[in-house]
């Protein structure tokens, strides 16, 4: 079976950021935690929106780097709402990488973040089902 090259997402970014030299290891690979966390705030935006108010990240699921991101690349994450059970919501997110002075996209990484929504009491509270589209 022939595998196709992936497809930078339809839509706006949850978050848009260019790695810089302090997010960096000595040989100018961006640490992979600085993406996770990138990650993590744009499925948290996501989250959040969805469950109209605090949503916390209970676990990452498949995370897998395909490609390093160099100081200087503008670092794209896309994330949608995939699945919504009474509390939890999980996030689709991909991470793409441009070198700033380029027009080639390519996907660093994917994960899906799953969150519960908690109320004020930061006991788990109930979400809004998903609605198929």
């Amino acid at each position: 079976m022939m595998q196709t090259e992936p497809r930078i997402p339809d839509g706006q970014p949850a978050v848009r950021v260019t790695a810089m030299p302090a997010n960096a290891n000595v040989y100018g690979d961006i640490f992979g935690g600085w993406l996770m966390a990138q990650m993590d705030l744009a499925a948290s935006s996501v989250a959040s929106r969805h469950a109209r108010g605090r949503a916390v990240t209970i676990s990452v699921e498949g995370m897998t780097f395909h490609r390093p991101v160099f100081v200087g690349d503008e670092v794209s994450v896309f994330a949608r709402l995939a699945k919504v059970g009474r509390t939890s919501m999980h996030v689709e997110v991909e991470a793409w990488s441009r070198d700033r002075h380029a027009d080639e996209d390519n996907r660093v990484t994917q994960a899906v973040f799953i969150f519960v929504a908690v109320g004020p009491d930061r006991r788990p509270r109930a979400v809004t089902p998903l609605v198929a589209v």
